[in-house]
């Protein structure tokens, strides 16, 4: 029951205004990426493109752990969605010769659900718990001893009669992943003892891993065009090969299959993602703030009114990324375009 399994209902797709659920350039896990994604994710360190820094790191302590015999000691991933915090969990066990078990947070509802996945790991298992910040607090309690300790701590029994019992449970290692690492409790944080970052990918390991994927599934494609595809896909490996399917579509369909520059460029122009990786929603909130206010601050709510859009969906989907672009800036005031957001645009800074 708790085998790796991809198909777990961890997908989340950010709404649209025209009343349809599908939008491209988010780097959450959709249905369409599930099958995909299961042939496509690399399963030793050496097929895992970018994140060089992390990849080093963890092989010199796999290495140090499988020379003692030991445990690798529990790991936290953080990050944006869809930088492969997944995969490297699954590589991690691959490398270290261990079975994997697969569970999230919001899953694991009663301490009872965790003391049944404890109790039937083996010696040296793998547990990963994607979303890790979302246990519940008396679940998270129980992980404490197991994780210092492997050790569970059971109340048997009620009121007066109730006592309290410590079964010893294998040694493992905890894996967990998270997209907002600031929601960790401190207790929690602090017993994991390797902790990484995942950073956006640069173009280059972006257009590798297009090139990677392109090969498994089958598909033709020069440089030049993974890099295209790559340059449109937000730092976000997930992104990548989700635009990489939509253009082997287009290409089939319009061209005669094999990927070139042209056939990448018309493809990305067709789904409306343009050269900075913004879709017509992006496009659209730009447009409002530079064009519609003239560069004016724009409170939240205002300009999720004016675009037809969720306050809260406007702030934690379309915002992140345009704030990274450095596209718009928060004030006090509120939400203003930047000058590379009129420059992007073809605008004059203020409408002029």
């Amino acid at each position: 029951m708790w085998e790796a399994d991809d198909s777990q209902d961890l997908w989340a797709d950010a709404p649209r205004s025209d009343g349809g659920t599908e939008r491209f350039v988010t780097g959450n896990l959709t249905r369409d990426d599930l099958d995909v994604e299961r042939g496509l994710r690399p399963q030793l360190l050496e097929d895992y493109c970018g994140q060089d820094h992390i990849k080093q790191s963890l092989r010199i302590l796999i290495e140090a752990a499988q020379t003692r015999g030991e445990c690798l000691d529990h790991v936290i991933f953080s990050g944006p969605p869809g930088l492969g915090k997944t995969t490297l969990a699954a590589v991690l066990a691959n490398e270290m010769g261990a079975q994997i078990k697969t569970t999230s947070g919001p899953a694991i509802a009663r301490t009872g659900d965790l003391a049944a996945i404890l109790t039937n790991l083996q010696p040296g298992d793998v547990l990963f718990i994607d979303e890790i910040h979302r246990l519940n607090r008396q679940v998270e309690e129980i992980l404490y001893p197991a994780m210092e300790d492997f050790a569970l701590d059971i109340v048997i029994g009620k009121g007066p009669a109730a006592r309290s019992i410590r079964l010893d449970i294998p040694h493992f290692t905890l894996v967990g992943a998270t997209t907002r690492s600031g929601m960790l409790t401190g207790p929690l944080r602090d017993r994991f003892g390797i902790s990484f970052r995942l950073d956006y990918y640069s173009i280059d390991n972006l257009a590798d891993i297009v090139t990677r994927s392109a090969g498994i599934l089958g598909v033709q494609i020069d440089r030049a065009s993974a890099c295209e595809i790559g340059s449109r896909s937000r730092g976000t490996p997930r992104l990548a090969n989700r635009l990489l399917k939509r253009v082997r579509d287009y290409a089939q369909v319009r061209g005669g299959g094999a990927i070139d520059l042209d056939i990448a460029r018309e493809a990305m122009a067709f789904f409306e993602i343009d050269e900075l990786g913004l879709d017509w929603m992006d496009i659209r909130i730009l447009e409002t703030l530079c064009k519609t206010f003239r560069g004016r601050a724009v409170g939240l709510s205002t300009l999720a009114s004016a675009v037809g859009e969720d306050p809260n969906t406007l702030e934690d989907v379309y915002e992140p990324y345009l704030l990274q672009r450095g596209l718009i800036i928060r004030t006090p005031q509120g939400r203003m375009g930047t000058a590379v957001a009129f420059e992007h645009l073809g605008l004059e800074p203020h409408g002029q």
